[in-house]
């Protein structure tokens, strides 16, 4: 394994920094540098984020990690990261109407594994089916991934909150692109997610929050922050259901549903507990156009995940490339794409080529 270190060290600025109408402290960041590495491959084409997770099987902890491709997750499993067996596509019952691809896995303790899948649907309300409305719907696995129970929608766009008429390749608007996050306290899931709604104040990386108590029955339990305060994202009035939207931490600053064609907005994001900083550190994808050309890839830091206003400004770390970065811990037994250290592994859409170094 080569330790050239790369010139993409990346310094983050110690000037106070304005986000979501508030004032970071105005205290060091951490910085980032990126080392070349022999190449790591995941078994199984990548078109989204890929969760890992380690387990016991046979009295022996194995790492199984997750790919999707074309609205079909796989699974594979190994004696670790660089060891990995061939993939095998996964069932779900029932499986949703849609395309699946299963964005983050969260272990319980008694051994039951809760994923949380990105869904497309055809945009039919546009008559369009060359392009889709996502949501976030989640599921239980009993057997270490590879099959499934679904258990519904956890978080959908309102409704007639989409625009037919868009420039946008892939969206005519909803939600999904996403990563999820368990507090130190296995007390609320965190769920960050990409907002792709008609109004353009309301585009970009949303936050939510789902009681870990509510994991079996998370239809209409969640919360969405909106600028200062956590609000129910669902809630019943007579016969019709209200779906609120979230206040973007990271809005777009060119929306994607406009007469144009340029877009300047962040969108995927990948976020991990770092034991070395002691922060949570949020990869994120910054597109620049429709058709949805890379800007770059960015990265956020928070000490907390109760208060999204904390997140710091993104700041960019590799100019161009592909979609899905992601950090995954090299720790044997330990490290996953929700938990790292000082030195982990950089993938990107399932590659990866650089480790990537987080420096107090």
């Amino acid at each position: 394994m080569r330790r050239t270190v790369l010139t993409l060290c990346v310094f983050i600025c110690l000037v106070s920094l304005k986000i979501s109408g508030q004032t970071a402290p105005s205290t060091p960041l951490p910085r980032v540098e990126l080392r070349s590495a022999t190449t790591v491959v995941l078994p199984g084409e990548v078109d989204s984020n890929s969760p890992a997770v380690w387990d016991r099987v046979q009295g022996q902890r194995r790492i199984f990690v997750m790919t999707s491709v074309g609205g079909r997750p796989s699974i594979a499993s190994g004696q670790g990261l660089t060891r990995l067996g061939k993939a095998a596509p996964i069932a779900m019952t029932p499986w949703p109407n849609g395309g699946v691809w299963m964005e983050a896995v969260v272990p319980d303790v008694d051994g039951t594994w809760y994923g949380y899948y990105h869904l497309e649907r055809g945009a039919t309300v546009c008559r369009d089916t060359s392009r889709v409305i996502p949501s976030i719907g989640a599921a239980r696995s009993r057997d270490f991934g590879a099959t499934w129970e679904s258990l519904g929608t956890v978080l959908a766009a309102p409704a007639f909150s989409h625009d037919c008429v868009t420039n946008d390749r892939y969206n005519v608007g909803g939600l999904g692109d996403f990563t999820v996050q368990l507090d130190s306290s296995s007390r609320d899931l965190f769920i960050f997610f990409s907002q792709y709604v008609r109004s353009g104040r309301l585009q970009g990386v949303g936050v939510a929050r789902l009681a870990w108590a509510d994991r079996d029955q998370p239809a209409r339990r969640v919360m969405v922050w909106q600028d200062s305060r956590w609000m129910t994202a669902a809630a019943r009035f007579g016969p019709e259901r209200f779906i609120a939207s979230a206040i973007p931490i990271f809005p777009a600053a060119e929306p994607w549903h406009d007469t144009n064609t340029i877009v300047d907005a962040f969108w995927g994001p990948s976020v991990h507990w770092n034991t070395h900083l002691q922060q949570y550190v949020m990869l994120l994808n910054r597109s620049k156009d429709t058709n949805w050309t890379q800007d770059g890839i960015y990265v956020s830091f928070a000490r907390k995940l109760d208060d999204p206003r904390l997140w710091s400004k993104p700041v960019k770390i590799i100019n161009g490339g592909q979609w899905y970065p992601q950090v995954v811990g090299i720790d044997e037994g330990a490290g996953t794409d929700r938990l790292a250290g000082e030195m982990a592994r950089l993938f990107v859409r399932g590659t990866s080529t650089r480790l990537i170094r987080f420096i107090k």
